[in-house]
């Protein structure tokens, strides 16, 4: 198993495969991280030969027992011990969210999950629909039969609402991070026995810089985490597995099996109320070992089997009676509902369009595994170096590394059938695999010493690793640390303080989007589903479509109008290119056309300055309302909200970072809608 592990790790965490696919993903990237690489690993070879022949002559230079200590006092120290790397920990997640992620969510599955939690928060389950949704919709929630609501599992806003009952949304993430450092602690007593392993492996997976910057952030990725780490506690606690430093315990632990084995089985469910791909893929395997050791052994172990399931099942059915209050089916999620089957796994047409084969789910594993080689720990050689290397030298491996090792397998296999790519601050669908990566990486040094490696090879790999860690702190970290705090600027506006600062109070504020997230959504407004918006979209002159939009839209029609209108024009969508002049690239004209006057209004518009629209559901303060700018079809919304000032909302393109406020004069905008339904700017 562990040599399966090895290969797949080597072969797909260091070769372009996506590169040699026809079609689909690939990795632009590769040929200037190779050259990272081959300068970085420069460096440390060098050092490694100096310090191997240092060593060599001089065998007592170097004496291992400074760290040997350092970890046998955090042995010691139990929990204690565990509890100030934890709040270590804690702090630096926390810094990162407040200095390079603006305390806020940057990533639209943040903001809708955080929208979904203050609805929970205030004691309900969806928000009441408008008469008119188009003005409040966004990606990812569902906004029909009375009811809006996010199309994520209810788990993960769960966990954010705690934070906004606290008056603390920022800090879920990094708090869960930090009980998850807490966890992973724990566990490592049980089931590594070496000190200076567990230790070097508890201070990897705290610190590492794609745990780092994942935990400061909202993402559902890092809640998962810490409760799949706490099935991990448990289950090691309820097999009876204790490592050899804690032997004296193994006793007690049996007996506490069967309560322990209800508490991972706990955790496993809570896990699957927030990401149940990634909670499925450890359960399986923790299912499969304790009925293996209920058929082997007697009542503790068959007691801990059922108690194990009693724990799963308590999670799931509250998530499953959301799930039918919300969608009407215990079984139907709300990304299904939003998207049809083409959001589930397996190998079919995903819901933009494309079909997702089994090539291209190769190609987004080789890219997880590519990424996470620098993003793990952002040394100048690959990170998963050392890890694949403690997979190959390994002889033996106790039950529970099977039982990682099969969840970590499995997750993989997940992705490998799921269509999207998964990428923000990192490949973060395999955040889960941290913890394990980092054990494996510092089991690396004493696999070597088990082979019976000569004392230079040794301390020259182990130089080698402080060296590349030592350069990746000093010289790569901060500069992805600047990339991040410089990137998604416009979903950190602070509303709400420059509403303040402009003096708008009690306003009814129309946010002016792009061109093309004004087109998507009035399809939506028409009826047609998330899957069929995002198809016309991509395979419709933007031009065209903007005006067949406002002909059925004029002719009071539905989303089956909408396509039978656009139907002549779908054969031109193989030839169809970005639209040039235009900052918004997802929009696509039909190359020798001529756009008509309501289009060169829509796009001088645009140039004049556009804001997102999604980060203003989240705004608060000052009695403001905000909605999308859908120009003429604004007047619905100003019948609705009669008596408040009128602005509009728009990117400041004279002040960099920044967004102005206009007021409205009721009139003009009136005159200026006339002027657009006529066609004549």
């Amino acid at each position: 198993m562990t040599l399966v592990a090895a290969v797949v790790l080597a072969i797909f965490g260091l070769l372009p495969i996506a590169n040699w696919i026809p079609g689909g993903h690939d990795a632009p990237w590769y040929a200037e991280r190779m050259r990272l690489w081959v300068s970085g690993g420069t460096i440390v070879l060098g050092v490694m030969l100096v310090v191997g022949i240092a060593v060599r002559r001089h065998p007592g230079w170097w004496r291992a027992g400074a760290w040997a200590r350092i970890a046998a006092r955090w042995r010691a120290g139990a929990r204690r011990s565990d509890a100030i790397v934890a709040l270590l920990a804690t702090a630096c997640y926390a810094v990162v969210a407040q200095v390079v992620l603006s305390a806020r969510p940057l990533l639209i599955d943040e903001i809708i999950q955080l929208y979904q939690a203050r609805i929970f928060a205030g004691g309900r389950l969806w928000a009441v629909a408008s008469a008119h949704p188009e003005f409040t919709a966004s990606m990812h929630l569902l906004d029909w039969g009375g009811k809006v609501y996010g199309q994520f599992p209810a788990g993960g806003p769960a966990m954010l609402a705690i934070g906004t009952l606290l008056h603390i949304e920022w800090l879920v993430g990094p708090i869960a991070g930090g009980i998850g450092v807490y966890l992973f602690a724990r566990l490592l007593r049980l089931v590594e026995s070496r000190d200076g392993v567990a230790f070097a492996a508890l201070l990897l997976s705290a610190f590492a810089p794609f745990a780092l910057f994942l935990d400061g952030s909202m993402m559902n990725h890092v809640t998962t985490t810490t409760w799949l780490l706490g099935a991990a506690c448990f289950l090691a606690r309820a097999t009876g597995t204790p490592s050899t430093a804690a032997q004296g315990t193994a006793a007690t632990v049996a007996g506490g099996a069967p309560r322990a084995a209800f508490l991972a089985g706990l955790c496993l469910g809570v896990a699957a109320t927030i990401r149940p791909l990634d909670a499925a893929s450890f359960a399986l395997p923790a299912a499969a070992w304790l009925l293996w050791r209920a058929a082997r052994g007697g009542w503790h172990a068959r007691k801990a089997l059922l108690l194990s399931g009693v724990g799963v099942a308590i999670p799931l059915a509250l998530l499953l009676l959301i799930n039918r209050a919300q969608t009407g089916h215990a079984l139907e999620f709300g990304y299904i509902a939003m998207w049809g089957k083409s959001h589930e796994l397996g190998f079919h047409e995903a819901p933009w369009g494309f079909p997702h084969t089994p090539a291209r789910g190769i190609e987004l594993v080789n890219l997880y595994l590519l990424r996470l080689q620098t993003y793990f720990l952002e040394t100048p050689v690959p990170s998963l170096l050392f890890a694949t290397g403690a997979l190959f030298l390994v002889r033996r491996v106790s039950a529970f590394d099977r039982w990682v090792l099969a969840g970590s397998g499995l997750l993989l296999v997940s992705y490998f059938a799921y269509w999207h790519d998964g990428f923000y601050l990192g490949p973060r669908f395999l955040l889960p695999l941290t913890p394990w990566l980092a054990l494996w990486t510092a089991r690396f040094p004493a696999e070597l010493a088990a082979r019976n490696a000569s004392l230079p090879v040794q301390r020259a790999v182990v130089a080698g690793g402080i060296v590349s860690l030592l350069m990746g702190a000093t010289l790569l970290l901060p500069i992805r640390a600047e990339q991040y705090r410089n990137g998604m600027l416009s979903m950190r506006f602070d509303v709400e303080g420059l509403a303040a600062d402009a003096g708008v109070r009690r306003a009814l504020v129309f946010a002016r989007e792009s061109w093309g997230a004004q087109l998507v959504v009035r399809m939506w407004a028409l009826g047609t589903t998330r899957v069929g918006a995002e198809q016309l979209y991509r395979t419709t002159d933007a031009c065209r479509l903007e005006q067949e939009l406002g002909a059925v839209e004029r002719a009071g029609g539905d989303s089956l109008l909408l396509v039978q209108r656009l139907a002549p024009y779908r054969a031109d969508s193989s030839r169809l290119a970005s639209l040039r002049g235009s900052s918004d690239t997802t929009a696509r004209i039909l190359p020798g056309s001529t756009l008509a006057p309501i289009c060169l209004r829509r796009i001088q518009e645009e140039r004049a300055g556009f804001t997102l629209y999604s980060p203003l559901l989240l705004a608060r303060g000052d009695d403001n309302i905000y909605l999308r700018d859908l120009h003429a079809a604004d007047s619905l919304a100003i019948a609705a909200h009669p008596g408040r000032e009128l602005y509009l909302l728009t990117k400041d393109s004279t002040t960099a970072g920044s967004l102005r406020f206009t007021p409205i004069r009721l009139d003009s905008a009136r005159a200026e809608w006339a002027a657009s339904l006529g066609g004549t700017p």
